[in-house]
């Protein structure tokens, strides 16, 4: 069943055409990537689905009483909420209910007269059903489900107002995952999430009950959870059911079809056009000159016309030109690290830690956010020191470093100027590899201030690539960049016969490329010789022997009866104790909503209260 139908939309900033008279069409359940070059109008055509902006022309229809919820890329609230106030906000009804059944209670309680008694157990009832059935029990387990997959328990007392960027784009797809709409709009999901969370987020969605629109550069988290894909391109869209992998397989197979029926058309309609030229010279070597061959010329003349023609597909559009070389070789070992720990405040980051990193490795450091992996990173590049331990740079190793925050120190430069600091070349000179990099024109002087994420990235790229270095270290460095882009920078890191050390969380761009990986977990270093998807099975390995050894242990460290009026209860013992008050609590819950007496009604809130703390108490056993 049709959710949505986009006919014939158009759109235009500043006299520029973003896209026109697209259509497609979204079934129930869907789950659908919107893919395309940045700038291609990914984000715009998301404020339109989500009536956030209104299209020039054309019509998009909603199936009648959807729920829609859009994930802007930088959420906002102006008042001093907390981000877990901002969480609740998606419980507004089931919060309304709430407060209505205190206020029956408080009513039931004060009041005298049977008969309005008798009323409001009825209409409390009522509302506790309507609670119920709405998930209103579930508030708070719902809350914790998606604040720890997505790890961001630390800022639930923070002010929304004052996280950072990335912290409210956390907050704010936390927030679209609880409204748990019937469409959900999400424009890059995964950015500022950990590799954990990413994978939480791709699970959670493949299982989601509504319909999903999501862009994505993230092509692992695209095949985990996408079914279809919409390929907006120059103003145009095209829509392939499948995953991104085999859409990429598809399109690059319609491209060579299309260029092919579109010579085959040139073809013809080269040999028309020299068909009426030689009918027309024909028809005046006659004398007299040949009415019949002119006519069959014109007749040949409007069935060209009226020939549909067929528009040359791009297939070589223009990228990034990236060829990088490093300059005179480092020594073998280009970087050491020996029992390093490191604190802030009173916060342990890491201890012991023992790395060592060769010439011409790829090297990525992974781990959850607030590991201490950015961290790690800059004291590699002596921007920070250990608190204790040594890190040892190798002979004639040359650092060339892209950090998460590019120019964000920048304010008034042009993109020029910038490039020229870092690169000793002529105005000329600049401009040339400039353009390479997709800065073409006068574009060169534009602010640095005023430019997008990913135009950032490839400025600091073309710095690094005319500078003379023979170790790159990268934090994040396919952040803001399309698929195009991602595909062109991993091709030429691929090639590069310098040394690699990355932090990222692109599952892809992990497996295309490092063959070993540092996992921070635990305030410890563990090493891995192979790519991200064998770090992966190995941290799960050690977790699942973790898990294993602490069970044993406890059970080996529990102390012996110490007198027979001590009695020990099994935790299988608990666990039933726990299903018993369950459901006794339950049974108790159902009785308060058919209950009509006064002081029944009372000493039943009196045995739910007790039941309750002894689950607690037992729970809190079972803990220990």
């Amino acid at each position: 069943m049709l959710t949505c139908s986009v006919n014939q939309v158009s759109k235009m900033y500043g006299g520029n055409t973003i896209f026109e008279n697209i259509a497609f069409e979204i079934s129930e359940k869907d789950r659908v990537g919107l893919v395309g070059r940045n700038g291609s109008g990914k984000t715009t055509l998301l404020k339109l689905l989500a009536g956030l902006e209104t299209p020039d022309s054309g019509q998009i229809h909603w199936k009648k009483g959807s729920q829609i919820s859009y994930l802007a890329q930088i959420p906002d609230y102006h008042n001093e909420l907390t981000s877990n106030e901002v969480l609740m906000t998606a419980f507004t009804k089931l919060l309304q209910i709430e407060k209505k059944m205190q206020e029956l209670e408080l009513k039931m309680s004060k009041e005298t007269n049977n008969v309005k008694l008798e009323r409001l157990i009825v209409d409390y009832g009522k509302v506790q059903d309507d609670f119920a059935l709405s998930g209103g029990y579930e508030i708070d387990a719902n809350i914790e489900k998606i604040v720890n997959g997505l790890n961001i328990a630390d800022l639930l007392d923070k002010s929304f107002s004052k996280l950072s960027g990335g912290e409210k784009t956390k907050v704010g797809l936390a927030l679209s995952l609880l409204k748990n709409p019937d469409f959900l709009l999400l424009d890059e999901p995964t950015n500022h999430l950990d590799l954990q969370a990413v994978e939480w987020l791709g699970n959670f969605l493949r299982d989601y009950s509504g319909t999903i629109l999501v862009i994505s550069h993230d092509r692992y988290f695209l095949d985990e959870v996408v079914n279809k894909i919409l390929d907006l391109e120059d103003g145009e869209i095209e829509c392939y059911h499948t995953n991104f992998s085999d859409f990429v397989k598809e399109k690059e197979e319609r491209l060579l079809r299309e260029f092919q029926a579109y010579q085959e058309q040139q073809k013809k309609i080269k040999k028309m056009k020299e068909a009426i030229k030689r009918l027309r010279e024909w028809a005046n070597r006659a004398n007299p000159p040949n009415e019949g061959l002119h006519k069959r010329a014109r007749n040949m003349e409007r069935a060209l016309e009226r020939m549909e023609k067929l528009n040359r597909p791009i297939l070589n559009r223009k990228k990034m030109n990236l060829e990088m070389e490093s300059t005179a070789r480092s020594g073998n070992d280009v970087m050491t690290l020996q029992n390093v720990s490191k604190m802030f405040g009173e916060k342990l980051l890491f201890k012991n830690v023992n790395m060592n990193i060769a010439y011409q490795e790829r090297v990525a450091i992974v781990g959850e956010n607030g590991t201490g992996k950015s961290t790690l990173i800059k004291m590699m590049i002596q921007q920070l020191h250990p608190d204790e331990g040594e890190v040892r740079l190798g002979s004639n190793v040359k650092i060339g470093y892209l950090s998460q925050h590019i120019f964000s120190e920048v304010k008034d430069e042009t993109i020029i100027e910038v490039f020229r600091n870092e690169v000793s070349v002529t105005e000329g000179e600049a401009r040339n590899i400039l353009s390479r990099f997709l800065f073409y024109g006068h574009t060169v002087f534009r602010k640095v201030s005023q430019l997008s994420g990913g135009e950032r990235m490839r400025l600091r790229l073309a710095q690094l690539m005319y500078q003379d270095i023979n170790f790159l270290v990268l934090d994040e460095p396919t952040n803001h960049l399309d698929i195009e882009s991602l595909e062109i920078l991993e091709d030429t890191l691929e090639h590069y016969n310098g040394t690699i050390l990355a932090v990222s969380h692109d599952r892809y761009f992990l497996n295309k490329l490092f063959e070993k990986i540092y996992w921070i977990d635990a305030k410890e270093v563990h090493g891995f010789g192979g790519n991200y998807q064998y770090a992966r099975e190995k941290m799960n390995e050690k977790a699942l022997c973790s898990k294993e050894n602490i069970i044993v242990k406890k059970r080996s460290e529990a102390p012996p009866p110490k007198s027979k009026g001590v009695v020990i209860i099994s935790r299988h013992d608990l666990e039933k104790e726990l299903e018993v008050l369950e459901r006794e609590i339950t049974e108790v819950e159902q009785e308060l909503g058919e209950v009509r007496d006064l002081e029944q009604l009372q000493q039943l809130y009196v045995k739910k209260e007790e039941l309750e703390k002894q689950w607690e108490k037992l729970f809190e056993q079972l803990q220990t």
